[in-house]
């Protein structure tokens, strides 16, 4: 009979194989994956890209067949310090196995060490900070908030916004996803996008007259509100709405209507925030401090972490009036310490720094292609996040979401992946924001392929250059 070893018995244990990623059942390679696709997978709203992807790093992703293209989209305008950046992974990977998940009443260190972080990078009156995980989540809440807190229910947004596709974000969102035959929220009301490059209210030299603009868009508020307006919700720089950036002194007028009405003033900073534009947030470019922020994307560098930020009068008035928005990763440490590491090597390589100047690169280029080319109408943009509109013809300015299709298939093509804005209305838009980590060298790869890839689409369609 076998007798069980002693406290003093040495156990042989086999060894640990490396790991290799080949092993989880998760990359396993079945034999047709497009027909999986077709089978099993929920279309959603975009067109899927005609590879598999099978690994990514720095600003590239790579394709099971070996092709290597250069990710202009930063993920989807997530991976804020470019694929699998040694500092995350080893925070993930020293993280998930101490804290991964906890019940959301429950606090740790990675998690309140996010919140005094962020908290520490905005301006005052902004202190309170709620950690939850996605754009729309994050919208939501804030949405939710500025009502509670107001007693009133009407939200004002841009006509070509885009906050999300839960029921509050979806109301507050123009741009694209409204046509479900489906009630959205009650109380949305919508105010004109100024657009400069085609602009609706012009002054005698053609340009455009936000002033008149805005006015006459609270004029149409003001008609058609039942008295309880609560807030005003946009993005500092509206990115699939087309990169369109508001002219200097919009937002503080902005400010100044809402405030008179007594309303709060969102900003969406989903795209915008943690350096992409050459400062921490796209608000200060104009020194306009909202009510409340709300962040995503770009926090959590590739993970599912997102924060509203608000002060300490609003969260007070919140708490007492009974604020609930409770859900099963608010809090979550692992995804916070990850966010913590974002903050860290953005402040230990300079890269709001770097934005800016990169980004100056990247639109002087951008600029050069709008020269060469006849069917580059506009370039638009801050540091890292610019965009260039398709047209058929400068003059006539109209926008061509063919051509554009055209020159995103080539540009994959030929190892670069663009995005292009496809919502109904308001296509032909590229939306290009490489992470914050992106080389000299590959800016320069990336503009030269996107002038290949134009070049080549206006000889195929008989332009002249």
């Amino acid at each position: 009979m076998s007798q069980a070893p002693t406290s003093s018995s040495t156990v042989s244990t086999p060894p640990t194989p490396p790991f290799d990623s080949n092993n989880l059942s998760a990359f396993a390679k079945s034999p047709d994956p497009w027909g999986d696709v077709e089978q099993h997978m929920v279309r959603y709203g975009a067109a899927f890209v005609p590879h598999i992807i099978d690994r990514a790093e720095g600003s590239f992703v790579y394709t099971e067949d070996g092709q290597r293209i250069l990710d202009f989209t930063s993920g989807q305008m997530s991976s804020t310090l470019g694929h699998a950046h040694p500092d995350i992974v080893r925070t993930i990977q020293a993280s998930v196995g101490r804290l991964d998940h906890l019940f959301s009443g429950m606090l740790s260190r990675p998690s309140i060490n996010l919140v005094r972080r962020i908290a520490a990078t905005v301006p005052d009156p902004l202190t309170a900070v709620l950690p939850l995980s996605t754009g729309s989540e994050v919208n939501e809440a804030a949405i939710r908030m500025a009502k509670l807190v107001t007693g009133k229910f009407e939200i004002v947004s841009f006509s070509r916004s885009w906050h999300g596709v839960t029921q509050a974000t979806a109301g507050a969102t123009y741009s694209s996803a409204r046509k479900t035959g489906s009630p959205l929220a009650p109380g949305n009301l919508v105010i004109p996008t100024p657009y400069e490059y085609r602009p609706d209210f012009v002054n005698p030299d053609g340009t455009l007259d936000w002033q008149a603009q805005l006015d006459f868009g609270f004029e149409l508020i003001d008609a058609q509100s039942v008295g309880s307006l609560a807030a005003c919700i946009v993005e500092p720089i509206l990115s699939g709405g087309g990169v369109i950036v508001p002219p200097p002194g919009y937002l503080a007028a902005l400010r100044e209507k809402c405030h008179e009405r007594g309303m709060l003033l969102i900003f969406d900073e989903a795209q915008t925030g943690f350096g992409r534009t050459g400062h921490w947030y796209g608000f200060q470019h104009d020194n306009v401090i909202p009510d409340i922020l709300t962040l995503s994307k770009t926090l959590g560098s590739g993970l599912p972490l997102a924060a509203l930020v608000t002060t300490a009068e609003i969260e007070q008035a919140a708490y007492e009036k009974g604020f609930v928005f409770f859900t099963s990763h608010v809090n979550d440490p692992l995804v916070a310490a990850v966010g913590c590491t974002v903050m860290d090597v953005i402040e230990r390589d300079s890269l709001r720094e770097a934005a800016r100047v990169r980004g100056d690169q990247l639109a002087t280029g951008l600029r050069e292609l709008m020269s060469s080319h006849d069917v580059v109408g506009d370039v638009r943009g801050r540091g890292l996040l610019q965009g260039i509109e398709i047209v058929e013809d400068k003059h006539t300015k109209h926008r061509s979401e063919r051509i554009g299709d055209l020159i995103t298939t080539r540009c994959l093509e030929l190892g670069l992946h663009m995005n292009i804005v496809s919502l109904p209305g308001m296509g032909g838009v590229f939306r290009i924001a490489p992470p914050l980590t992106v080389s000299s060298d590959e800016i320069d790869l990336g503009l030269t392929i996107l002038d290949q890839a134009i070049g080549d689409i206006e000889k195929g369609l008989g332009a002249r250059i």
